[in-house]
């Protein structure tokens, strides 16, 4: 029996995406934002897919900010950027 492939939706371009293709942004209880490699930390999650095209569409119109409920400072942007390239 094939093992079921979870999947999880862009915030960005709104694909269905297989969680390996996709980056977790995490809001941890501590209101901090991290990256999430592993995709198991706690608190609050949004996924973005590993693009710096759909990183920008996030950044332009918000999205982290409204999926994550906290205002995102450009410092986070810049080490999704760098963990991207």
């Amino acid at each position: 029996m094939a093992r079921k492939i979870p999947l999880r939706k862009c915030i960005a371009t709104g694909e269905q995406l297989p969680k390996q293709e996709l980056l977790r942004i995490v809001k941890t209880p501590e209101n901090k934002i991290v990256i999430d490699p592993t995709g198991k930390k706690n608190g609050r999650g949004a996924y973005i897919k590993k693009s710096i095209e759909a990183l920008n569409i996030a950044k332009d119109k918000g999205l982290l900010k409204r999926a994550l409920g906290v205002d995102i400072p450009d410092e986070v942007y810049e080490s999704i950027r760098d963990y991207l390239s």
